[in-house]
Protein backbone atom coordinates (compact mmCIF):
# COMPACT_ATOMS: atom_id res chain seq x y z
CA UNK A 1 0.00 0.00 0.00
CA UNK A 2 1.18 3.59 -0.81
CA UNK A 3 1.47 5.64 2.06
CA UNK A 4 -1.69 7.06 3.71
CA UNK A 5 -2.29 10.83 2.53
CA UNK A 6 -2.61 12.28 6.58
CA UNK A 7 -3.65 15.43 8.23
CA UNK A 8 -4.12 17.38 11.04
CA UNK A 9 -6.96 20.23 11.54
CA UNK A 10 -8.01 22.30 14.18
CA UNK A 11 -11.14 24.57 13.98
CA UNK A 12 -11.45 27.93 16.41
CA UNK A 13 -14.79 28.43 16.86
CA UNK A 14 -16.80 31.96 17.41
CA UNK A 15 -17.92 30.83 21.48
CA UNK A 16 -20.96 31.05 20.47
CA UNK A 17 -21.52 28.82 17.72
CA UNK A 18 -19.07 26.05 19.95
CA UNK A 19 -21.80 23.58 20.78
CA UNK A 20 -23.27 24.02 17.31
CA UNK A 21 -20.07 23.02 15.55
CA UNK A 22 -19.13 20.33 17.87
CA UNK A 23 -22.85 18.44 16.97
CA UNK A 24 -22.07 19.09 13.32
CA UNK A 25 -18.71 17.84 13.66
CA UNK A 26 -19.23 14.81 15.14
CA UNK A 27 -21.87 14.03 12.62
CA UNK A 28 -19.03 13.57 10.24
CA UNK A 29 -17.20 10.93 11.66
CA UNK A 30 -19.43 7.83 11.59
CA UNK A 31 -20.42 8.10 8.10
CA UNK A 32 -16.51 9.33 7.16
CA UNK A 33 -15.23 6.53 7.90
CA UNK A 34 -17.77 4.37 6.02
CA UNK A 35 -16.27 5.87 3.42
CA UNK A 36 -13.91 3.38 1.30
CA UNK A 37 -10.25 5.51 1.34
CA UNK A 38 -10.55 6.22 4.99
CA UNK A 39 -8.25 4.92 6.98
CA UNK A 40 -8.55 6.74 10.13
CA UNK A 41 -10.56 9.84 11.02
CA UNK A 42 -10.64 11.03 14.62
CA UNK A 43 -12.67 14.25 16.05
CA UNK A 44 -10.73 15.47 19.49
CA UNK A 45 -11.73 18.86 21.72
CA UNK A 46 -8.49 20.54 23.49
CA UNK A 47 -8.11 19.74 26.88
CA UNK A 48 -6.29 23.34 27.76
CA UNK A 49 -8.89 25.24 25.70
CA UNK A 50 -12.17 23.44 25.71
CA UNK A 51 -14.14 24.59 22.63
CA UNK A 52 -10.90 23.77 19.95
CA UNK A 53 -11.47 21.24 17.99
CA UNK A 54 -8.84 19.23 16.33
CA UNK A 55 -9.46 16.46 13.87
CA UNK A 56 -7.36 13.76 12.28
CA UNK A 57 -7.58 12.17 9.30
CA UNK A 58 -5.29 9.34 7.24
CA UNK A 59 -6.74 8.50 3.66
CA UNK A 60 -5.48 5.91 1.66
CA UNK A 61 -4.49 8.53 -1.58
CA UNK A 62 -5.09 12.11 -2.34
CA UNK A 63 -7.71 11.20 -4.34
CA UNK A 64 -9.78 9.66 -1.41
CA UNK A 65 -9.40 13.05 0.33
CA UNK A 66 -10.90 14.68 -2.32
CA UNK A 67 -13.62 12.77 -3.12
CA UNK A 68 -14.75 12.59 0.60
CA UNK A 69 -14.73 16.97 0.26
CA UNK A 70 -16.87 16.74 -2.96
CA UNK A 71 -19.58 15.13 -1.16
CA UNK A 72 -22.87 17.62 -0.78
CA UNK A 73 -22.67 17.39 2.90
CA UNK A 74 -18.77 18.25 3.05
CA UNK A 75 -19.07 20.99 0.30
CA UNK A 76 -21.86 22.59 2.42
CA UNK A 77 -19.73 22.61 5.48
CA UNK A 78 -16.90 24.19 3.31
CA UNK A 79 -18.75 26.91 2.15
CA UNK A 80 -20.72 27.87 5.23
CA UNK A 81 -17.42 27.05 7.44
CA UNK A 82 -16.53 31.04 8.58
CA UNK A 83 -20.25 31.12 9.69
CA UNK A 84 -18.89 28.88 12.56
CA UNK A 85 -14.97 30.20 13.03
CA UNK A 86 -13.34 32.59 14.91
CA UNK A 87 -10.26 31.91 12.01
CA UNK A 88 -10.42 29.82 8.94
CA UNK A 89 -9.08 26.15 9.75
CA UNK A 90 -5.73 25.38 10.38
CA UNK A 91 -4.86 22.57 8.17
CA UNK A 92 -1.63 20.34 8.14
CA UNK A 93 -0.74 17.98 5.46
CA UNK A 94 1.79 15.39 7.05
CA UNK A 95 4.22 12.51 5.95
CA UNK A 96 3.88 9.51 8.50
CA UNK A 97 6.94 8.09 9.58
CA UNK A 98 5.41 5.27 11.34
CA UNK A 99 2.86 3.40 9.50
CA UNK A 100 0.88 0.53 11.37
CA UNK A 101 2.14 -2.78 10.16
CA UNK A 102 -0.03 -4.34 6.98
CA UNK A 103 -2.57 -6.44 8.89
CA UNK A 104 -3.57 -9.52 8.86
CA UNK A 105 -7.28 -10.87 7.69
CA UNK A 106 -7.88 -12.19 10.88
CA UNK A 107 -7.00 -9.09 12.77
CA UNK A 108 -8.53 -6.68 10.62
Amino acid sequence: MDQPFTLVGTARPKPERAAELKELLLSFVEPTRQESGCLEYHFHEDRDEPGVFVFYEAWRSQADLDAHLALPHMRAFWERRMDFLESDLDIRFLTMHSPYPARSAARA
